[in-house]
């Protein structure tokens, strides 16, 4: 399966502008690519701004991610904000040109930069399938906390969408690295570039790591553009099947 990162500068706040830079970033990628992965709040930037910039659960970027799905016969995925009754959420969401979509809300909010404050925490791990790869999402910040992401015999690969900022380069791909080598898995890093409204400074560096923790594909650092890789549910299989340490794994339970 091809899988292909889109590693762009956010334009802050600018939800037109990013969907209208986005659509020609991904009108660029391979043709035969099967999951398109975008940033954290893709279409805005990390803003603690929800009550101007949060959707409807289906509404206009949601639109925009059914028509590049149909258009490219892939699955795209990234979160932005969306609001609930009088709730906001950071929710990932996954789109297909069917228009049927697997969500996830952001678990572990940034309490450093107010995320807590402002936005609902979700309160379900989600794991689902597509096209015979079983798919884990994350954002940004649960990338730091393995109980969340361990694999408990149900996923293939793990997806964060990340606003990550460039102080921290070493942690996010220290922390991609650990994840893919502790849960035998394909683990994909999306992160953007670029200098977001508060100042803060991203370094890109959204990566493809396979199961021994090998780089399957790298965007680099502080360079926009496309980057795609080929992963193997088979070999994975294969691999875990020779090397067979997630059955030596501790159990356990989340208790939300």
């Amino acid at each position: 399966m091809k899988i292909t990162l889109i590693q762009p500068d956010i334009i802050w706040e600018d939800k037109v502008r990013n969907l209208e830079k986005l659509t020609g970033m991904v009108d660029t990628i391979p043709s035969d690519t099967e999951i398109v992965i975008l940033p954290e709040m893709f279409n805005t930037g990390f803003s603690m701004n929800p009550d101007a910039l949060s959707e409807a659960p289906r509404s206009l970027t949601f639109d925009w991610m059914k028509s590049m799905a149909e258009k490219g016969s892939f699955g795209i995925c990234g979160s932005y904000i969306v609001k609930e009754g009088s709730y906001y959420f950071n929710r990932w969401i996954f789109v297909v040109k069917s228009g049927d979509i697997c969500q996830y809300d952001k678990r572990h909010l940034f309490s450093p930069g107010n995320e807590d404050k402002l936005f609902t925490p979700g309160k379900k791990r989600v794991v689902f399938n597509f096209r015979g790869i079983n798919i884990c999402p994350i954002i940004c910040y649960d990338l730091r906390f393995p109980v969340w992401c361990r694999v408990k015999n149900d996923y293939d690969m793990l997806i964060d969408s990340a606003n990550w900022p460039g102080s921290r380069r070493d942690v996010w791909l220290t922390l991609l690295k650990a994840r893919a080598l502790e849960n035998m898995s394909f683990v994909a890093g999306v992160n953007r570039i670029g200098t977001d409204g508060t100042g803060t400074k991203h370094c890109g560096d959204s990566t493809i790591f396979g199961p021994k923790g090998n780089t399957i594909a790298s965007a680099g650092r502080d360079k926009e553009g496309n980057v795609s890789g080929e992963i193997s549910v088979k070999d994975l299989f294969d691999f875990r099947k020779k090397f067979p340490v997630l059955d030596d794994a501790d159990k356990f339970r989340l208790f939300l």
